[in-house]
């Protein structure tokens, strides 16, 4: 099996020193950077835009995924891609024209991702998985980090995996929120092929050794 990609989101960062928290997701080994962008109106909070993408673009080689937890995403899609964001993944949710906006996104240079919050059935999307690259599956309700990870989150996983081999497609499962050590088993069980962690990245004495482990757990076990 595959190990998973690492994604740490900067959504836990300092944003003040935005450098050493890229220095550090490079230096742990991990394989996306993860930005979460969010409007005030689909979540509570407000974090950054497209100017905070470009910025990071200049300082790091590794993928980005700019998740667009904002309202009318059509609308922001094109000022993302020309920002450096390799994936833009948004909530089909808040998306009446949900296949066209991913034909912006594929259309602007970016590899388009839909992303669903806990209540949002994975029957709702299904007609758009032979078109995308990358769902996103939040095991949090979207807008904080720190909470703790919802279960019944990742059987959307499992059953996604399950279309994608009917489907024959090859679009990337992610899940965002309450992933660390103390989850990392039970996660592993629904193999999904991204992890993004915020806090429990940034707040890991050793981030290098966090990402090891998170990997281990979807080595093969022995069996005496």
């Amino acid at each position: 099996m595959q190990k998973p990609l690492i994604a740490p989101s900067i959504l836990s960062a300092d944003f003040a020193d935005i450098d050493s928290a890229l220095r550090t997701i490079e230096q742990s080994g991990s394989d996306w950077v993860h930005l979460d962008v969010m409007d005030g109106h689909f979540v509570p909070p407000i974090t950054f835009g497209a100017k905070m993408v470009q910025d990071i673009r200049k300082r790091t080689r590794l993928p980005l995924d700019a998740h667009l937890m904002v309202e009318q995403p059509d609308r922001r899609i094109k000022e993302f891609a020309e920002a450096g964001a390799d994936y833009i993944t948004f909530h089909p949710e808040v998306c009446v024209h949900a296949h066209r906006c991913i034909q912006t996104i594929r259309d602007s240079g970016s590899r388009p991702g839909i992303s669903i919050v806990p209540s949002t059935a994975i029957s709702a999307v299904e007609e758009l998985l032979p078109f995308i690259d990358l769902i996103l599956v939040m095991t949090v309700n979207p807008g904080y980090g720190g909470q703790e990870l919802l279960p019944f989150c990742l059987e959307k996983v499992k059953k996604l995996r399950k279309i994608r081999a009917e489907l024959k497609a090859e679009f990337l499962i992610s899940v965002d929120g309450g992933i660390g050590l103390s989850t990392a088993s039970l996660v592993a069980e629904a193999r999904p092929d991204i992890l993004v962690m915020g806090s429990a990245f940034f707040c890991a004495p050793n981030p290098g050794s966090l990402v090891e482990q998170m990997r281990a757990q979807y080595m093969p076990r022995s069996v005496c």
